[in-house]
């Protein structure tokens, strides 16, 4: 007798001495939602400072690529000939005289938003040089955080 009763203690004990797959997967499921919860505004906001300062890179990169020009050439593209005179000789006045070569090999007419770069020659707050802007996330003049416009010049208020 004594056989069989620790036979039956010994399998109903080991069917629930552990848990079902259906529970691990709640727990897991559960402390994923809680960890979503608790980080997902901290990655979203690094996101966001990610996007700034991709778009400060590639206004530093087309910043070096306009001085590259302006050495060659004797000055800046005009408005009118924009980013574009950068990749591809410009055809309307004025003509550069000594354009050698794409200025920059992969072209960057978009910040990380989306939107186009805005470029301005004679620039209003560079007048002898350039402005070069990117109004941010939400694509208008000003704003803060994401929205923050990155822009070519230094800023008085910085």
């Amino acid at each position: 007798m004594r056989g069989l009763w620790r036979k039956c203690v010994k399998s109903i004990d080991s069917k629930q001495a552990g848990l079902t797959s259906i529970q691990i997967l709640v727990v897991v499921v559960v402390l994923g939602i809680i960890a979503a919860v608790l980080f997902a505004p901290r990655l979203l906001g690094q996101a966001g400072r990610a996007l700034q300062a991709q778009a400060d890179a590639d206004i530093e990169t087309l910043g070096i690529a306009l001085d590259r020009y302006a050495k060659d050439n004797g000055d800046y593209p005009s408005t009118e000939q924009g980013l574009k005179a950068l990749w591809e000789k410009p055809e309307a006045p004025p003509i550069p005289i000594n354009w050698l070569e794409p200025y920059i090999q992969i072209p960057i007419t978009e910040d990380p938003w989306g939107n186009p770069y805005i470029y301005i020659r004679p620039g209003i707050h560079d007048r002898y040089g350039y402005d070069l802007i990117s109004f941010g996330s939400d694509g208008v003049e000003g704003g803060t955080g994401e929205a923050e416009d990155v822009v070519s010049w230094i800023r008085r208020d910085e």
